[in-house]
């Protein structure tokens, strides 16, 4: 999406969070996309590297934020609250927060992509390796593999297992032939 004259009307020819002028550019707030003029927010170059960055550490920079949560329009509001929410350990960043009285959908989708990684399935082994699809594990200890009559022993090695989508805790694997659930407490990722 190109930055339109009604969002340039709409921003008063200035970025919608620190009022700069200059190579003003067009930002979608995360989870929307940019395919509409309700999802996106006017920023210039400073704020646009920052925010894409997440690096919010020129804090004087984002004080800018105590007029733009004010904002009418929603996009702003809903970047003004991530970014304060990010700057919480400064008194102001956190008085401004206390001090504006926002719509919980604006809320909900400032918190949105917070909420989305918060989420996320993350598969860790028994030393907190992160795994994934395709990996090859070893067994910490011995298995009893129920309804194959077999235990399966300390050191065996499982090859390209399957991380079960909805289970942190739970990959899929063959043994013998035998395609199992394992627990990921009782595995370590081989390298």
């Amino acid at each position: 999406m190109k930055l339109t004259a009604s969002l340039l009307e709409r921003a008063q020819n200035a970025c919608e969070l620190c009022s700069a002028t200059e190579d003003l550019n067009i930002y979608a707030v995360p989870p929307k996309a940019g395919d509409d003029d309700n999802n996106v927010v006017v920023v210039c170059p400073t704020c646009l590297g920052s925010i894409q960055s997440k690096n919010y550490s020129d804090t004087n920079h984002w004080r800018c934020l105590t007029g733009s949560i004010w904002s009418e329009h929603a996009p702003v509001q809903a970047l003004s609250y991530q970014i304060l929410n990010a700057l919480q350990s400064e008194n102001w960043a956190q008085e401004a927060l206390e001090s504006v009285f926002l719509d919980e959908a604006i809320i909900n989708w400032a918190n949105a992509e917070a909420q989305m990684e918060a989420d996320k399935v993350v598969h860790k082994d028994a030393f907190g390796v992160v795994l994934e699809n395709g990996d090859n594990i070893i067994l910490t200890q011995n298995l009893n593999v129920k309804g194959a009559n077999f235990i399966a022993p300390k050191g065996t090695s499982v090859r390209k297992i399957k991380l079960v989508p909805d289970n942190a805790e739970q990959i899929e694997g063959k043994i013998e032939g035998d395609t199992i659930v394992i627990l990921t407490k009782y595995v370590k990722k081989q390298a």
